[in-house]
């Protein structure tokens, strides 16, 4: 008699693109990301988390690393030809990074590695997340997932400082896994997320966690134009780039 057994699916989504530490020189966009699936493969069945470019890069890098000859989807380009306004930038950056997690999740040997559970299930920044998978953080890759998990209204909430005094914990109490935080505390200092040169001009404040309109978005006031460069202090692309 045949074993009836539920069909494993994942559903990801990247969304909610928004603007941290905007009027400052260390502005960037981080996205949104939540998973929620029956597949046996995860640790936790519904995911949220708050992730930018530059750790999607390094994710990919490393499951390249880790993969051998199995190829690893590609991410949205750092900086291409592009005419339009920031909105539409990351918007289709926001569109890329979706259908490369959606390939990701769907590939056997991508999900056999730890960083990708980690990058998709906790709020551990990379250096984080380094020192779990090799063993060197007070707990394992599962703990820190269901500890994340377990944090119930504060996901989606960037931890970054409190995962890395987490990773150079030595006890096994619980409390040392960081709890998530209502605003990134990290600092890297140039505008590599917009794949964009590196510039400063001035641009009026907003608060931290502003969200950036999509396009399609039915929220945007009637007559409300898409943001110009300047409003997030990025330059414009210079002809022929």
């Amino acid at each position: 008699m045949l074993e009836n057994r539920e069909e494993e699916l994942t559903t990801v989504r990247v969304q909610d693109p928004r603007v941290q530490n905007e009027g400052s020189w260390n502005s960037y966009v981080d996205y949104k990301i939540f998973l929620h699936t029956n597949s046996k493969a995860f640790t936790a069945k519904t995911s949220c988390v708050r992730r930018r470019y530059r750790e999607f890069v390094w994710l990919r890098r490393q499951l390249q690393r880790n993969a051998g000859l199995v190829p690893v989807p590609e991410l949205p380009g750092k900086s291409a030809f592009f005419v339009g306004s920031t909105d539409e930038f990351i918007e289709r950056r926001r569109q890329g990074l979706q259908h490369f997690l959606e390939r990701v999740v769907q590939s056997a040997v991508l999900l056999s590695d730890s960083r990708l559970h980690l990058f998709l299930q906790s709020q551990l920044p990379v250096p984080a997340i380094e020192a779990c998978v090799q063993g060197r953080g007070p707990h394992s890759v599962t703990e820190a997932i269901l500890h994340y998990a377990m944090a119930g209204p504060a996901w989606g909430q960037r931890g970054d400082s409190a995962g890395l005094a987490w990773a150079r914990r030595g006890d096994s109490d619980s409390a040392g896994l960081p709890a998530a935080s209502c605003a990134s505390l990290e600092s890297f200092p140039y505008w590599g997320d917009f794949g964009m040169d590196e510039a400063r001009p001035e641009s009026p404040e907003r608060p931290a966690g502003h969200p950036v309109t999509p396009l399609d978005s039915p929220e945007r006031p009637t007559g409300h134009g898409v943001t110009p460069k300047e409003s997030l202090g990025l330059p414009e692309f210079p002809a022929g780039h």
